[in-house]
């Protein structure tokens, strides 16, 4: 108890503040060695700009043999400025497989993708972030909707993305007050910034975001306007940053994304006082 108050008393930096205890503590480290991987779960459908139906799909990510009926659970969305990329992007992939390994329900979610998106001319970019924000809030809420058969807390859901899909988590963890079937805990960014979709206001997702501080497509500055904007609401808003020409660097720094994402998370969504 005391050694929980000195690191509240710190200052609440929790992205570099590890949970407390002896290993194994579940959503800290790797207690499952093994993962059961459940590809194309269709989550929902959706209308294209084209006016075509789409089948919204995802992979889902279970420590295999867990007997935990109630866990946290992390929404991914890939990169690909919105016209390209899937659900099997690898470091979602290797995302959703460790925080599986730690104990938590991972999903890795397809969108609607627009051509030529925000590539290019650019000229659907806005719709496109509108269609990817809205799918993604569709997989909050499907996950919520079944939580019993999938094994999820429906009180403790957060979501992460690259690059676009990072643009995708913090327009969804920023309209968790004004969409509450659609909110979430915790949002996780690497690469984006919060554009066009709603208001940053009191009662949204804490967030941490990742960016190199000279990001070929998504501008740095962005992202400091995001962590400003939150701040100013009264959030906790935290920024990592790298001195570097990068943008979604996840190879390279790996470790400190894995390391900080899994502590804030913890602490946002509360995991000392989850099922284990």
């Amino acid at each position: 108890m005391f050694a929980v108050l000195a690191i509240v008393a710190a200052g609440c930096d929790w992205p570099n503040i590890a949970p407390p205890g002896s290993a194994p503590v579940r959503y800290r480290d790797p207690i499952f060695s093994a993962v059961t991987v459940t590809s194309n779960v269709t989550y929902g459908s959706a209308i294209n700009l084209e006016n075509q139906s789409i089948t919204l799909r995802l992979d889902l990510y279970q420590p295999t043999g867990d007997t935990v009926t109630a866990r946290p659970a992390v929404v991914w969305v890939h990169g690909g400025s919105f016209c390209c990329g899937s659900k099997t992007s690898g470091e979602l992939v290797d995302e959703a497989t460790t925080f599986s390994k730690e104990g938590y329900v991972n999903v890795s979610i397809d969108y609607r993708l627009e051509s030529p998106g925000c590539s290019g001319s650019a000229s659907n970019c806005v719709p496109a972030i509108q269609e990817a924000a809205a799918d993604a809030q569709t997989a909050v809420r499907f996950l919520r909707t079944n939580a019993t058969t999938y094994g999820i807390d429906p009180n403790r859901i957060a979501i992460g993305g690259s690059s676009a899909g990072a643009i995708t988590a913090l327009n969804v963890g920023y309209s968790s007050s004004e969409d509450p079937s659609a909110r979430v805990r915790a949002a996780v960014s690497l690469s984006g910034a919060q554009l066009v979709v709603g208001t940053i206001s009191h009662g949204d997702a804490p967030a941490l975001d990742f960016h190199c501080t000279t990001d070929p497509l998504v501008p740095y500055q962005w992202d400091v306007n995001t962590i400003n904007a939150a701040k100013a609401q009264g959030l906790d808003a935290f920024l990592e940053s790298w001195s570097e020409t990068c943008h979604v660097p996840y190879t390279e720094h790996r470790q400190q994304i894995l390391d900080q994402s899994r502590n804030f998370l913890w602490w946002e969504m509360d995991l000392a006082h989850a099922t284990t």
